[in-house]
């Protein structure tokens, strides 16, 4: 049970800390850019792309010409030459600003690894500062595992990937804060409980 609870306390405090860091401050927004004609992209998009939930390289490869000297020496030189897009494609329009799924989508995703990263600090008698350090390290793995390789290979802007980085790492150390302390007052009062029995025996 107070493993639960400090994964509750850590989603809480994860959901929170991440609604301020991107309503409050600049990481919300890092990497990200306004273009210089909205409607002209829309409109190409809907032409050049088929129609669903797609992602997208462009210049675009095609796997089944991979192989090809020919076709790999052509997309060489046409990736010299234009500029390169990672693009995330979802044709059917949607209310951007009606967030309610979203956000309870992304509190239930911040429950969930606050409760493996529960699971994880509770496994051990560990001191505060040990666990704060390894939420701090699990945060940080996160990023590391997902969001470096992309931008190591889809060129996410350096702003995007360092504010990232700071986001999870900020979130989960205060996360963690929450829930070492809690694991330790719990660890604390059980054992008072025991020390309290062992005196009435």
């Amino acid at each position: 049970m107070r493993i639960l609870i400090a994964g509750i306390l850590g989603g809480i405090v994860m959901f929170i800390w991440g609604a301020f860091a991107h309503m409050a401050t600049p990481l919300g927004e890092a990497g990200f850019a306004q273009p210089v004609n909205e409607d002209i992209a829309l409109a190409a998009l809907k032409v050049a792309l088929p129609p669903g939930r797609h992602a997208f390289l462009l210049p675009s490869p095609d796997p089944e010409h991979m192989g090809d000297a020919t076709a790999t020496k052509a997309l060489a030189e046409k990736t010299t030459r234009e500029p390169f897009a990672f693009v995330v494609f979802r044709s059917e329009p949607r209310d951007m600003t009606a967030m309610g799924k979203n956000l309870v989508v992304q509190w239930l995703g911040d429950t969930l690894c606050a409760l493996f990263l529960a699971f994880v600090l509770a496994s051990a008698a560990m001191s505060f500062c040990r666990r704060l350090i390894i939420a701090g390290l699990m945060g940080l793995f996160g990023v590391m595992a997902n969001v470096l390789p992309f931008g190591n290979w889809y060129s996410f802007p350096p702003a995007l990937v360092h504010g990232t980085f700071l986001d999870q790492l900020v979130g989960w150390l205060l996360a963690g804060a929450a829930m070492a302390w809690w694991l330790g007052r719990g660890a604390k009062l059980r054992g008072d409980y025991i020390a309290c029995r062992g005196k009435v025996s």
